[in-house]
């Protein structure tokens, strides 16, 4: 396997690559020559001049440029024949994701998406028992660091949620209500979203890149349990109503490192050729939810517009 991108989230692929006894990590590619300094010296991996030279060597890689690359980068790798984990979201564009997704088909190659939430165990440990979610509460809040500017707190961060929207309640979206503001860049960095399913059940969404704290929490209510998630610090607490007396839920999480689970659920899919936990094309998915949303935010914007 190799990494192409080693900015942030790249070094920590490319480190637990080297940490993987089942993996061989054969390099990477970054085109900032400080950084490709420090990974080479502290990780002792081999940096390749291109893509097209990464991927004669390997069978898979990971893809962690900046997301309007990711089109690029992953249209290489899969024509060269290698799978994929592109790094959430899958690209910029609905277009471009059905693109990467067809390319992959032709091809018989694996897209595995990064949304890296979907691998971190507090959801996992309660992703099998959700049943009839009627709420859906996610606070995403993070500190100005700088990263991803390339697009806005929809893609950024809020994508995140938009895809456990999806992927835990299995219900299409019919309808999106949102606000948004630029505050420290030209694209929207706070953003709160309003989503009514096709069951009636509604989810709102909270992610701002600007905020003094870091929060990662998702909440989950039905007619009979509550569920709330800190998927920062792994921890799960859960209520259900038994004969009219509220009763603690016991739920065990077993705390590990999300992005590793998320590469060792991409290794056996490359080996065993099955559909990832979270796939092409739920990356996409993911995309044209944030679409909507982005449309909903310039229709607010324009509504509220002084004249």
């Amino acid at each position: 396997m190799g990494v192409v991108g080693t900015g942030y989230l790249g070094r920590l692929h490319a480190r637990i690559l080297t940490e993987m006894p089942e993996v061989v990590a054969v390099g990477f590619v970054e085109p900032n020559d400080d950084i490709a300094a420090d990974i080479a010296a502290n990780l002792k991996l081999k940096r390749y001049p291109s893509v097209a030279d990464l991927a004669k060597e390997v069978d898979a890689a990971v893809v962690a440029t900046p997301t309007t690359l990711h089109f690029e980068v992953a249209k290489q790798l899969l024509e060269s024949g290698c799978d994929v984990m592109i790094e959430k979201p899958i690209t910029a564009t609905v277009d471009e994701a059905r693109r990467l997704i067809g390319i992959a088909a032709e091809r018989a190659r694996i897209i595995q998406v990064g949304h890296v939430e979907r691998y971190n165990p507090a959801v996992t440990a309660v992703a099998s028992t959700i049943r009839d979610v009627r709420y859906f509460e996610a606070e995403r809040l993070g500190v100005f660091v700088g990263r991803s500017l390339d697009v806005d707190v929809l893609l950024d961060l809020m994508i995140h949620d938009l895809n456990l929207v999806l992927s835990l309640l299995g219900q299409s979206v019919v309808d999106v209500r949102a606000v948004g503001v630029p505050v420290l860049t030209d694209k929207v960095d706070l953003a709160n979203v309003r989503l009514e399913l096709a069951n009636g059940a509604v989810a709102n969404l909270t992610a701002s890149r600007v905020s003094q704290d870091r929060v990662r929490k998702v909440r989950l209510f039905s007619s009979d349990s509550y569920i709330s998630i800190d998927t920062r610090d792994q921890e799960v607490k859960g209520y259900r109503l038994v004969d009219r007396t509220i009763q603690p839920l016991e739920i065990a999480v077993e705390k590990r490192e999300p992005l590793r689970a998320e590469l060792e659920s991409f290794l056996g899919c490359v080996r065993q050729r099955r559909r990832p936990i979270v796939s092409g094309e739920d990356g996409l998915a993911a995309v044209e939810l944030a679409r909507r949303v982005a449309g909903a935010i310039e229709e607010s914007m324009r509504k509220y517009r002084p004249s």
